[in-house]
């Protein structure tokens, strides 16, 4: 299929407001400042690129033809330059894709991503992970891979203070990490063009092969993922949410996929492909649409 090239695309034309709220209350937590210190300090940035240069294997347009080539053209429809190192790992038993480095970065893909997605579901799922390079917030994603140890040392080193500023921003850190997945889902759509390819390439991450898929199976989840989506979830016991949040690396596709089908009813994601993709939207003109003051990561969905 024939997709547009969105040249100049800006990533807060498409940004999730739940995604632009959360990270606002990220960055005004308490002590958000020193375990950023902490992270250059020990150049925590290095060594994640090191762990993936020299355990896994970088694909090329020779050796991997069918992810060099979908990774080409996300870049390319999305924006981003220069394009991004991309390595190949094992397999894990469901499909498994990440992306570190603030100032080189790099996305890594595994077996399952590579067996299980077809050339188009690649372009989505490589979109969702540009998307994070594209927005330029990738110190805190790889604030959140180390988070758990970062918390430990802090907690040794300042008699336990530290332990407990940080665990009000680990609460702050994965509420962001998984409402960022809503922008990134939308770069995905962006990248694909097809709310057919996302739908299948996001049931496909919940860990549905491909031999599973069928009309029945895709009505029946598109109608599970619509009253999700209508579901209001402003009473949910804070407890839940604090569970969920620290589980950040549970899918919540149906979540998900619920949320980028009301984008795509609401009619922006086709204003936005059918206009030129530098212009502002309406969140961008209206302050209103920052979120209100005050707008908490405990009490907001």
């Amino acid at each position: 299929m024939t997709r547009k090239i969105l040249t100049g695309l800006n990533s807060k034309t498409y940004e999730h407001p739940f995604d632009r709220q959360a990270l606002g209350s990220l960055q005004k937590m308490p002590g958000i400042s020193p375990i950023l210190k902490k992270i250059n300090e020990y150049s925590i940035d290095r060594l994640l690129r090191l762990q993936s240069l020299g355990s896994e294997i970088r694909v090329t347009n020779r050796n991997f033809p069918k992810l060099y080539q979908a990774l080409a053209e996300t870049c390319k429809i999305l924006d981003v330059s220069p394009l991004p190192e991309l390595y190949f790992f094992r397999g894990t038993g469901y499909i498994q894709t990440y992306v570190v480095g603030v100032d080189k970065p790099l996305i890594g893909v595994n077996l399952e991503a590579m067996e299980w997605l077809n050339p188009d579901e690649l372009v989505y799922v490589l979109g969702s992970e540009v998307a994070r390079i594209k927005s330029q917030h990738m110190i805190y994603h790889q604030m959140a891979i180390v988070m758990p140890a970062l918390k430990n040392l802090l907690s040794s080193t300042t008699l336990g203070l530290g332990g407990l500023v940080a665990s009000g921003i680990e609460l702050a850190l994965y509420n962001w990490v998984m409402m960022a997945k809503l922008t990134a889902d939308r770069a995905g759509l962006l990248a694909c063009q097809d709310i057919n390819i996302a739908t299948t390439a996001l049931m496909k991450l919940a860990g549905l092969p491909d031999e599973y898929l069928n009309n029945d199976v895709i009505e029946d989840f598109l109608i599970q993922s619509r009253e999700f989506a209508a579901n209001s979830f402003d009473n949910l016991d804070q407890v839940t949410k604090i569970l969920s949040y620290t589980e950040y690396r549970l899918s919540w596709i149906v979540m998900r996929t619920g949320e980028l089908l009301k984008w795509v009813d609401s009619g922006d994601y086709d204003d936005l492909i059918r206009e030129d993709a530098n212009l502002n939207t309406p969140e961008d003109n209206n302050p209103e649409a920052e979120g209100k003051e005050g707008w908490n990561f405990m009490s907001s969905w």
